[in-house]
């Protein structure tokens, strides 16, 4: 099958978080599978071009000129990757800012020209795509573009986060040069405003989002964010299916970050990398104390309000003063959390936090620690709960989205489950679920087989791939199926 993912960024030649990382992995797992598979993408400025090669050149109309562009592509194993050269992303810094903060003034006309020039890319080269796979807002109005076009190729947009849609105003939706359907704007006439992740999900044959729970919470409206009437109307053409993991790159018996492997057959490694972790983070070296990690974006979505800014003494405030546990925070983002979690550290002994991004410590952290705390009022699927549980860290996580669906809460009567759930967000509930932890550390052969368990579940891309696979052919044959 000709597969063709529209994608913003993608790894191995841009990120901005876990849209890149499940691209590339899908888009290689579906190439191992037999599929021919391109990925169409920004050429951005950063993109070292060795190795990229011409393959067309073509104009985009917009309001007020014939826009040049060309595309030049690479293969990389079994997948080509596709990238369109043009200034809007050539000559500039970033994906969608100078900074994650700062959001350039036209992301609106520069992801139309990227969404339109799609189909005629498919027309300059004779591609012919069985289903052109778009990912997220970026890629919204590549459906609507390609019926336009007289395209027939089937479509598929995939949801990773309904929070982000790419809401512009209708002036700006002026720049392409085109008279608009109705259905891709928002809001009421005198006020409307063109959605460019609406535009997705009302003219793609099929929706996928990246967990099942996820695909029953957005249908409601606390998690909808103002689009669960046109979700609900299109239930029927809605799946879910979970994230993989590359095992490759997260492997603790591998891992290229740290020398002290293991594996769910022997977790020594994992013993010697804590007291490695511990000593490094300026935490005592201790083997008795249960050691809880934090690697995230530090922002409302993720919990940290109830974690820090909760009533006169917080949650985390609570978990480090009334237990001898020790507690690690890695990440970036909003100031307000920065400064809460630098005061807490300065206060308390067991708390090491860094404001930072990087990838070794990220491994180092997941590897090492005991348990992986995830207060996430929602989230579309998580890749910490996968990379946790492969590592043998037991994931302390809310009950949404894919952490409901990845995460089996202990039971130790029954002797089984892979992590603690808690079902009400509020302080007192993080707190709950974190002291179950730590009663549970003290019953080492419960918490070895725990440990066992998590690192033998499946969270390979194949899997996945496999779910995909299914809808691609109900889609070549005109119908909708899969797993719901």
């Amino acid at each position: 099958m000709n597969i063709l993912m529209v994608t913003s960024e993608t790894v191995p030649f841009s990120k901005s978080g876990g849209l890149a990382d499940v691209v590339g992995a899908l888009s290689s797992a579906l190439a191992g599978e037999g599929h021919f598979v391109k990925v169409f993408m920004p050429m951005y400025s950063f993109i070292e071009e060795k190795g990229f090669k011409k393959s067309a050149s073509f104009s985009v109309p917009m309001i007020s000129s014939e826009e040049k562009v060309e595309t030049v592509e690479k293969k990389l194993g079994k997948v080509i990757y596709v990238g369109l050269k043009h200034p809007y992303f050539t000559d500039r810094k970033g994906i969608y800012g100078d900074t994650s903060f700062t959001p350039y003034a036209d992301n609106c006309p520069r992801f139309m020209l990227f969404a339109k020039a799609v189909g005629l890319y498919m027309k300059a080269t004779g591609f012919d795509a069985d289903c052109v796979h778009c990912h997220d807002w970026t890629a919204g109005l590549v459906p609507y573009y390609l019926k336009a076009q007289k395209i027939k190729a089937k479509t598929m947009f995939t949801i990773h986060n309904l929070a982000y849609q790419g809401d512009f105003s209708v002036y700006d939706a002026l720049l392409s040069g085109d008279v608009l359907s109705d259905k891709l704007f928002t809001g009421p006439v005198d006020s409307k405003r063109l959605n460019m992740l609406k535009a997705g999900l009302d003219t793609s044959d099929i929706i996928t989002t990246v967990s099942p729970t996820y695909a029953i919470e957005i249908q409601g409206e606390e998690f909808g964010c103002g689009l669960d009437w046109l979700l609900r109307a299109r239930k029927d053409d809605l799946y879910g299916i979970i994230n993989g993991i590359d095992y490759k790159e997260w492997n603790p018996g591998s891992d290229v970050y740290f020398e002290e492997h293991f594996n769910s057959r022997s977790l020594n490694g994992k013993a010697q990398l804590k007291a490695k972790v511990q000593k490094e983070f300026g935490l005592e070296v201790r083997e008795d104390v249960p050691l809880f990690s934090m690697i995230s974006r530090l922002a409302e979505q993720k919990g940290f309000g109830e974690l820090l800014l909760s009533g006169s003494t917080s949650a985390l405030e609570r978990i480090l003063s009334e237990n001898d546990v020790q507690f690690i925070v890695v990440g970036t983002g909003d100031q307000r959390y920065v400064d809460k979690l630098n005061e807490l550290q300065a206060k308390y002994p067991n708390l090491s936090v860094r404001i930072v991004f990087s990838n070794k410590i990220a491994h180092m952290v997941e590897g090492a620690s005991d348990f992986f705390l995830m207060p996430s009022r929602y989230e579309p699927c998580g890749l910490n709960q996968l990379y946790s549980e492969h590592y043998g860290t037991l994931p302390i996580a809310h009950k949404t989205g894919g952490l409901a669906d990845t995460i089996q809460d202990i039971n130790e009567k029954e002797l089984k489950g892979t992590g603690f759930l808690f079902s009400a967000m509020h302080p007192d509930d993080i707190v709950k679920a974190c002291d179950r932890a730590i009663d549970f550390y003290k019953n080492k052969e419960a918490l070895k087989r725990a440990r066992k368990l998590a690192m033998t579940m499946d969270f390979t891309w194949n899997k996945s791939a496999s779910e995909y696979e299914k809808l691609y052919n109900k889609l070549a044959q005109g119908k909708n199926g899969g797993n719901k």
